[in-house]
């Protein structure tokens, strides 16, 4: 065996793996990001997927990539460019070559740069190094094809199946090259395939080929260690945002002592809630798959009306189809959360993608005056907290609500610190209380505005209920025209209270200043990230990141106001920059605007503002 290459200590790094779709990128990022966790560092992910199930093999347009950011510190995005990438075929290196940075350590699958190959993916020349002009990176070529065959020549497994093996033989090239240990994932092998134990033994001897290739050839290169990060004692899991949403209704489930129903119909990226929830039974969560997405909202609002919690879950364009079925929630007053995992649009757009374009229409996406409550998640694991909230707000004021992630926090992941249910409040839903005399079933609470629930079936508390106008007091059909003003108003009205509910908005950094960063919903940690790096270099800056926007909170205005220049970020045209015209009029609002169906950069926002500043 050789000598052990030098080891050196890094403070971070940014590893990306990508491949086609069938090479298992997606998982071996996900094994590298766990057992990450696992050994303390603190982390950041962004699996990054093609539309198409069945891109042609081998070309740009069927890379899939998984890129995670792991470190010694707190880590609050996946990265701006990768330190190692990981490409287990032409297409792979050709598709994410910019995206490592100048000097970094590429590692291909050299059996893959056939001919063929090369051309299916772009390439001109059989020499992808000097075409890519990658003299001053770290490569290594390593025949990882032809060593997972060999490995697994007397396994008795067939072609396929060995082949699927070789992203496995990667990761163990990637375990040695940053001292990570095998056993977390052998232990997922064990867990995944028990009922195969020839699956588990074939994964657990290519993985620990490829630790042992790389350790033998030494890559050319020292190994590095990323020491656990210093983070607050508790119990940690590494959590995606769908999950973290899930999860977060069920607690709301819990605290509230309602049955949590999800009626949903599956669509891009939004599909995982409904399929964590179905795994629920324990917790008592029912779900129901429908036939389309008018559907799935209508069974929610049904169950809402039974007196359960009610979620349904989508994308933009089932958002839209949802409107009606929303403004019948609206006109009703029954509890709701609508789940919108924002995409990249319009029409099917880009499935997989990123975006933040579906506010205007989460705000004004209905026929008549129908105010709901919106809000926006920001971080992965905070999915937990804000869906939790959304539940909150739309039981105990009979409101519907539409809680924004989007596409970038659903499939990222992080550490969470698993919360104990102590520390978090009662849901007190205004359920009618049995033998309670003059009831009217739009009669409201003084402060709240909102109406008592008498859920279906209570004898003695039957009412109409529908999408016509309701009698302000007996919920009787009216077409009374200074009735319907009345309604109109009082609705609005119980939205706008909501303001005394939530929490004051935050500044982060400077308190004043000459630059107020303004953000809401994924683009968070980019920019916090780029807030610290300013701040560093002495710049008066400060971010104002929006987790409530309609009601926006008590303190905008004067936030707002305490920075010579407002610079509204976003993963659309403006659509939060128009908002916040409309309702704060009297300041200026510059706008840093990316629409790429990718997120931002640090650097990127990080170079307008210093821009900005020098102007």
């Amino acid at each position: 065996m050789s000598k052990k290459a030098d080891v050196i200590e890094r403070e971070e790094v940014v590893v990306r793996f990508a491949g086609d779709s069938g090479d298992g990128m997606q998982l071996t990022g996900t094994l590298f990001s766990d057992t990450s966790a696992f050994i303390g560092n603190d982390l950041s992910t962004f699996p990054d997927y093609p539309s198409e199930i069945r891109a042609p093999q081998g070309t740009i347009g069927g890379v899939s990539g998984f890129q995670v950011h792991f470190g010694h510190k707190q880590v609050n995005t996946p990265g701006d460019y990768a330190d190692v990438l990981v490409a287990m075929n032409p297409a792979a290196l050709k598709a994410n070559v910019k995206s490592v940075k100048n000097g970094g350590t590429i590692i291909f699958d050299k059996d893959s740069f056939t001919e063929k190959g090369l051309r299916k993916a772009g390439y001109e020349t059989d020499d992808p190094i000097k075409e890519d002009k990658l003299d001053g990176y770290n490569i290594i070529q390593a025949p990882i094809t032809t060593l997972t065959k060999e490995t697994l020549k007397d396994e008795g497994l067939d072609p396929k199946s060995i082949l699927r093996s070789k992203n496995m033989f990667a990761l163990g090239m990637v375990y040695w090259l940053f001292d990570r240990p095998l056993k977390y994932t052998e232990q997922f092998f064990e867990q995944k395939f028990k009922k195969k134990p020839k699956v588990i033994d074939a994964n657990k001897k290519v993985l620990e080929a490829g630790y042992y290739y790389a350790e033998t050839v030494e890559l050319l290169t020292p190994t590095y260690r990323i020491s656990p990060a210093e983070i607050e004692k508790g119990t940690y899991r590494n959590i995606d945002g769908n999950k973290a949403t899930a999860w977060g209704f069920v607690a709301a489930s819990e605290k509230s002592g309602l049955q949590l129903f999800c009626g949903s119909y599956p669509i891009t990226p939004a599909s995982e809630i409904l399929q964590e929830l179905s795994l629920r039974r324990d917790f008592g969560v029912k779900t129901f798959q429908a036939e389309d997405e008018i559907a799935g909202i209508c069974t929610a609002l049904g169950s809402s009306f039974a007196g359960s919690l009610a979620v349904t879950t989508t994308s933009g364009p089932g958002l839209a189809l949802k409107s009606e079925a929303l403004g019948l929630a609206v006109m009703a007053e029954l509890p709701l959360v609508v789940v919108d995992v924002q995409r990249g649009g319009p029409s099917t757009g880009l499935p997989t993608k990123p975006e933040q374009s579906d506010l205007t229409q989460a705000l004004f996406g209905r026929n008549g005056e129908s105010p709901v409550v919106v809000m926006a998640a920001s971080t992965p694991s905070n999915c937990f907290h804000y869906s939790f909230m959304a539940a909150k707000i739309s039981l105990e004021h009979m409101v519907p609500v539409v809680l924004l992630t989007d596409g970038f926090l659903a499939n990222g992941s992080e550490p969470w610190k698993i919360p104990k249910m102590a520390d978090y409040p009662d849901i007190k839903a205004p359920v009618v209380e049995p033998g309670q005399k003059n009831w009217m079933p739009y009669a409201r609470d003084p402060e709240k505005l909102s109406r008592t629930w008498a859920v279906a079936g209570t004898p003695g508390y039957e009412h109409r209920i529908g999408g016509l106008e309701k009698d302000e007091l007996k919920g009787s059909v009216s077409h009374d025209p200074k009735n319907h003003e009345r309604m109109v108003y009082l609705r609005e009205e119980k939205v706008n209270r909501l303001v005394d509910v939530i929490p004051e908005q935050i500044i982060e950094g400077e308190q004043e200043g000459d630059i107020l960063l303004v953000g809401w919903g994924g683009t968070y940690g980019h920019l916090r990230t780029a807030l610290d790096e300013l701040l560093k270099e002495g710049h008066k800056v400060g971010l104002a990141h929006f987790n409530y926007i309609r009601p926006l909170p008590a303190n905008t205005d004067e936030v707002l106001g305490r920075f010579k220049r407002i610079v509204v970020c976003e993963l659309n045209m403006g659509q939060f920059a128009s908002y916040l015209r409309m309702n704060h009029p009297r300041y200026e609002y510059l706008q840093y605007n990316k629409v790429q169906g990718q997120p931002f950069t640090t650097i990127e926002i990080k170079e307008h503002v210093q821009k900005l500043l020098e102007a």
